[in-house]
């Protein structure tokens, strides 16, 4: 009788992690039959949507090799660092997993790389179905040809591992060279750093190339674009498909050394600290004073006026308090929420100072109108985010507790994020532009944002959705975290372009009464259809 050979640990492990990835990590309403069998299967409509998108390199047709390629590892950095920043966190350190792992003969370096394998393995689903239009637009470029595809597919793969191995370089320098007390604060700010990081270089050379007079105004020597990790894999097919320059040689070293340097410092180096840092974030400490008297701080706060008053109804004022100290406390969800808003963000400063100094309508109002609508963002995406918590299996107290529904809860956590992400949000934007426009009388322009803030806000709880802490970590849901800014930013740019045109035209306040207006109604509708709305089978 012939024996069925036993899998290695890698495999095995890689397998176990593809089918979370797939399945998610909570067994309410799944059926074996209706499970995802792939990332295709599991992703067809992020997928479909990335390759949507990838038709905007039509622009660059007849474009030289380096302009397209510019483009394309840009906005694949930037869709990649996103995806990966937003979901590393969840799938490294996942609290579920050390009563399982820790204790079998598995080595950090295998526990470490099937894990990561799993996130490269989407990572290259989702940039080559980006970057699919792009092949074919490189074969038609003047300096290209058919070696553009694969010199372009050999780059984009090159670029996935390198944004993976970023990702967890950071997190390994930060289990190396930090303790427990400061690692889980320091672990976020790190993410927040590559988030935003990720997102800049992504945006420099594209608007750089915008910009200049024509494409091939770029200079591909030029020193600093030594800088600009996408110029790296950019140089990479020029090198091999388009003008193999001198200068996309070097680039092309540049880009394959650090690819090399990366993976090897992430898996070779540092791979021991992994299993040395997980089994020390899992393990039970008693709460310190400090976070004692965080919540103490949040009881005073809510029963303080004006809160008091905003928060008579006290399932609302436990579900702010709740809500705020997850904010502030739990590894879990900061390493989620603050990782991906943090890129969105970066964008409304680019266009405030792109705008800087050359006035007018086209310039400074719409980059400081863009801005204001730009706050939306902030609760629809994070109140998405947080519905998301590795101790998800503790909101069905909630269901315990006399409430028809979830209105009540998803109300005090829609004011938790206003008053600690947004509202801060909204005084920076302030005071940027106090400081980089001066006297200007700019600082109105972000009323049309603040108007439309609560029906953003209101979004993401339509039908009972985005309950807070109610759903088992899911990392596919992150694939398309990025994607939630296209639709956004069309809407954002619309109010933007309308108020700036109606401070132009000197319409501007009676524009703002009329969105008040239609802001007040929509807002009363969707407050009723979310209160209408009852607790959903939990199956």
């Amino acid at each position: 009788m012939n024996e069925v050979p036993a899998l290695s640990p890698a495999r095995t492990l890689r397998q176990l992690f593809l089918t979370l990835f797939l399945r998610g990590r909570g067994a309410r309403g799944l059926r074996r039959d209706r499970a995802p069998k792939s990332i295709a299967r599991k992703l067809w409509l992020t997928l479909g949507l990335y390759g949507l998108t990838g038709f905007l390199a039509l622009f660059f047709v007849r474009q030289p090799v380096f302009a397209l390629a510019v483009y394309l590892h840009a906005m694949t950095f930037m869709f990649l660092g996103m995806f990966v920043a937003s979901s590393a966190g969840e799938v490294l350190f996942n609290k579920e997993e050390g009563d399982i792992l820790l204790h079998r003969p598995v080595e950090p370096r295998t526990l470490l790389w099937a894990k990561v394998r799993v996130l490269v393995e989407v990572s290259l689903w989702l940039a080559g179905i980006f970057n699919l239009a792009g092949f074919f637009v490189g074969v038609a470029a003047p300096d290209g040809g058919w070696r553009f595809p694969l010199a372009h597919a050999i780059s984009t793969a090159l670029e996935a591992l390198f944004c993976t191995g970023s990702v967890v370089l950071v997190y390994q320098l930060c289990l190396g060279w930090f303790g427990r007390e400061r690692l889980e604060g320091l672990m976020t700010t790190a993410q927040v750093f590559v988030s935003v990081a990720v997102v800049l270089s992504a945006q420099i050379l594209p608007r750089l190339l915008i910009h200049s007079r024509s494409f091939t105004g770029l200079a591909i020597g030029s020193w600093w674009i030594v800088f600009l990790a996408p110029a790296w894999f950019a140089g990479f097919d020029d090198a091999l498909a388009g003008s193999a320059a001198m200068s996309s040689w070097l680039l092309a070293l540049v880009a394959a050394g650090a690819t090399a340097a990366v993976l090897w410092t992430a898996f070779g180096k540092l791979a021991r600290t992994y299993e040395a840092g997980l089994r020390s974030l899992n393990e039970n400490v008693s709460p310190r004073g400090r976070n004692q008297g965080r919540r103490r701080w949040l009881d005073r706060l809510v029963n303080q006026s004006p809160l008091r008053w905003w928060f008579r109804d006290p399932v609302t004022r436990a579900s702010f308090v709740l809500t705020s100290a997850y904010l502030f406390r739990d590894r879990d969800v900061k390493l989620r929420i603050y990782p991906g808003i943090a890129p969105m963000l970066v964008m409304p400063f680019i266009v405030m100072f792109q705008g800087h100094g050359r006035g007018g309508f086209r310039h400074g109002s719409f980059g400081v109108a863009f801005a204001s609508s730009y706050l939306g963002l902030i609760p629809l995406l994070t109140l998405n985010l947080l519905q998301y918590s590795q101790q998800w299996q503790a909101s069905d107290v909630f269901r315990a507790a006399p409430m028809p529904g979830p209105a009540r809860l998803c109300r005090g956590a829609r004011r938790a994020v206003l008053c600690f992400l947004t509202l801060p949000v909204l005084v920076i934007f302030g005071a940027t532009i106090w400081l980089f426009q001066g006297g200007t009388p700019d600082w109105v322009l972000l009323l049309p944002g603040i108007v439309a803030l609560p029906i953003y806000a209101l979004i993401p709880n339509l039908g009972g959705r985005s309950v807070p802490l109610s759903l088992p970590t899911e990392e596919g849901k992150s694939t398309g975290r990025g994607l939630m800014m296209i639709p956004v930013l069309l809407v954002s740019a619309a109010i933007s372009g309308v108020a700036a045109l109606a401070r132009r035209g000197g319409w501007f306040w009676p524009f703002v009464l009329v969105e008040a207006v239609a802001a007040l109604v929509a807002y009363l509708a969707m407050s009723r259809s979310i209160a209408a709305v009852p607790w959903p089978s939990m199956e």
